[in-house]
């Protein structure tokens, strides 16, 4: 049985020194949810607060109705993949997969079919003699993630479980990972710095930094619409430009280097006056004119051809440094020292104010909203969220 985790004004001290403080967060019953964040952002930490591995100085942790502070962490039925796998070295793989099942004292025939079966699952079978020194880093993975989902836990914790990988075997394990989460309905909290990887597995991310959470949101929501300067530089590549915002007969304007102008609909209204801003524009998000036309003036350092792309890395006129991503042509790659010009998707950018702290514009969504409403409009919010 999944369950949903109800995380709420969460802190954690170790001696003087404040990791995590009023931390709150709901994760839904089966969802695959990622704790995303640089080193020492504070995920393992709150990760292993939800195991029992780590106290607890304040605020309430639940699954679903039941406070769990206090409850040990053998009760509160929760499966665990670690970094480092921590599979047995001395037993088998099918004895590694069928321990859990031993120690909760479960009938013999009950132990043989659930290590059967996650074995066929994780696709192990045919391992199941062998010892761990004799599997690769992907196979014994697998063992691990099987013997953490074989004793039926309501919720499953992983952490940075494919960073030992190599790139092929990580692309790989998490599609494995996720295939297996969505055919079990398993609720899952996964602790990655791999925003790629975060992407490609989570239903939702919590992008952390400095012990808080920054924005909660699906992986689209995170990379179209960032809710400020760090999640955008975080999740994905993106070109960081100095500009200036004002008004011009009501609308807002952008104001880019090279004396390029864009009208911008989606400001915010009341956010539309002269001032400085940070303009967040993927390299996806800019369009390469030919050097007559009009846009940022840039020069061509390097070109990398990537198949079905070709990367351009340029200088605008401030010596400021720009990517550009643009469909491969069949006959032609721009060459290293040609003047170009850069006009920009404009209803794809995001702007942020000058301390980056803020996108100012509309459509930005942030689960992490409830938790600012007042207590009681914040409990129903995440509520309804929920689907209750």
């Amino acid at each position: 049985m999944s369950v949903r985790i109800k995380i709420r004004d969460a802190v954690k001290k170790y001696g003087d020194n404040t990791i995590i403080s009023d931390l709150s967060l709901d994760i839904k019953e089966g969802e695959f949810f990622t704790l995303l964040g640089p080193s020492g952002c504070g995920k393992t930490t709150l990760l292993r607060m939800i195991a029992g591995f780590n106290s607890i100085e304040g605020g309430d942790f639940f699954f679903n109705d039941t406070r769990i502070n206090d409850m040990d962490p053998v009760k509160r039925k929760i499966g665990m993949v670690f970094q480092n796998y921590a599979i047995f070295p001395n037993m088998t793989v099918e004895k590694n997969v069928a321990f859990g099942l031993k120690n909760r004292k479960l009938p013999k025939e009950e132990i043989k079919s659930k290590t059967d079966q996650f074995l066929r699952l994780m696709k192990i079978e045919e391992y199941r003699d062998r010892m761990p020194e004799r599997l690769s880093g992907g196979q014994q993975q697998r063992v691990a993630l099987a013997r953490a989902l074989a004793i039926t836990p309501d919720v499953l914790l992983m952490d940075e479980p494919l960073s030992n990988l190599d790139a092929k075997l990580r692309i790989e394990m998490r599609t494995v990972i996720k295939e297996i989460q969505n055919s079990i309905g398993i609720t899952t909290v996964y602790v990655t710095h791999d925003q790629e990887e975060a992407m490609a597995v989570s239903d939702r991310i919590a992008v952390m930094n400095g012990g808080d959470i920054q924005q909660i949101g699906t992986p689209k929501i995170l990379y179209q619409r960032p809710a400020n300067l760090f999640v955008a530089t975080f999740i994905g590549h993106t070109n960081v430009i100095s500009a200036t915002l004002d008004e011009s007969n009501g609308q807002a304007e952008l104001l880019l280097p090279s004396g390029y102008s864009v009208r911008m609909p989606n400001i915010i209204p009341e956010e539309i006056r002269e001032r400085r801003v940070i303009a967040s524009i993927r390299p996806e998000e800019l369009v390469v004119s030919p050097a007559s036309s009009q846009g940022m003036k840039a020069t061509v350092d390097d070109a990398v051809f990537l198949g079905l792309n070709t990367h351009y890395f340029v200088h605008l006129e401030d010596g400021t440094k720009v990517e550009i991503v643009q469909e491969s042509q069949i006959d032609s790659i721009i060459e290293k020292g040609t003047e170009i010009r850069l006009a920009v998707k404009k209803e794809k950018i995001n702007i942020f104010d000058e301390e980056g702290e803020k996108n100012l514009v509309e459509g930005v969504k942030n689960d992490l909203d409830i938790y600012r409403q007042p207590q009681e409009d914040g409990e129903d919010k995440a509520a309804e969220a929920d689907g209750e």
